[in-house]
């Protein structure tokens, strides 16, 4: 398949300031006191925030994410604080385990707030993308419904059968920024391979080929893949492990983890304007 690359909370009403409390007597609750409570933040190589918080002059607490959207505080509609760190609020969240915001969908981790952001991004259990390169398809759902969502959504992508086949890319000479994608079956699974060119600066482009593996990144480190462009007496090989499609071909195009060619390379192995590039899928020894 060929086709052009696509490229590219509400707020309360503001509430009038309250008032502060008249003087107590001995058995009503003590006069505010000033604004106290704040950011709970972390510390330390690699750490990251957890969600600041905010108050109101009576203590009561909204985490950052609300506070976004809030004016004065939802319970005594007083107004809120600037954020200030809360040391007790601190010391408490560092002595609890958080479970992963993925919970729901499997994962069992439970994890401190400083640990939290790095593994939710990486998360198995994180809805998956399609995989298709660009950026129109915004389908989200899980490994399982992946393959059905491509049959049904992404119609015109061919699927061969076998270990060994060649991918051909048609009219590499096309204009612009193209995606080529094509599936590949075989070992019990399937995989997603990638041809992309891209524009880098004007007039200079760069193809960039990849397999990747319909399934988590734990499945792909059973198996490897290789690409050849193989013609006029000349031969370019890339081998390497195929990506998790949690990964993308955006990550790997970034860190150039893929088989990379610039136009006049492709020129040396292209016939009419069109690539034929071998890809080979292999099992690795436990």
């Amino acid at each position: 398949m060929s086709r052009p690359s696509s490229t590219g909370p509400s707020a309360n009403k503001p509430c009038s300031k309250q008032p502060p409390p008249p003087p107590q007597t001995q058995h009503a609750p003590s006069p505010a006191a000033p604004p106290a409570a704040a950011t709970i933040s972390a510390s330390g190589p690699g750490s990251s925030a957890v969600p600041a918080a905010a108050a109101c002059q009576a203590g009561h607490l909204v985490c950052n994410q609300c506070r976004q959207k809030l004016s004065c505080c939802p319970t005594c509609r007083g107004a809120l604080t600037p954020s200030i760190r809360n040391l007790a609020m601190e010391k408490v969240a560092s002595a609890v385990l958080f479970p992963c915001k993925y919970a729901t969908t499997g994962c069992s981790l439970t994890l401190h707030h400083t640990e939290k952001p790095e593994h939710e991004d990486i998360c198995e259990y994180r809805p998956y993308s399609c995989p298709c390169p660009g950026a129109s398809c915004k389908w989200q759902g899980s490994l399982e419904a992946v393959m059905s969502h491509l049959m049904h959504a992404h119609k015109s992508i061919t699927t061969l059968q076998g270990e060994d086949i060649v991918f051909l890319a048609t009219d590499i000479n096309l204009p612009g920024a193209v995606d080529w994608v094509m599936m590949q079956s075989c070992f019990g699974h399937h995989f997603m391979l990638v041809l992309e060119k891209q524009e880098k600066y004007e007039g200079h482009q760069q193809f960039f080929a990849i397999v990747l593996l319909i399934g988590t990144r734990k499945q792909a480190e059973n198996f490897a893949y290789r690409l050849e462009l193989n013609g006029n007496r000349r031969r370019l090989t890339w081998e390497a492990t195929p990506r998790s499609i949690h990964d993308g071909v955006a990550a790997a195009i970034m860190n150039s983890d893929c088989l990379v060619f610039d136009t006049a390379i492709a020129h040396l192995f292209a016939d009419n304007g069109n690539l034929g590039i071998n890809v080979t899928i292999s099992t690795c020894c436990p």
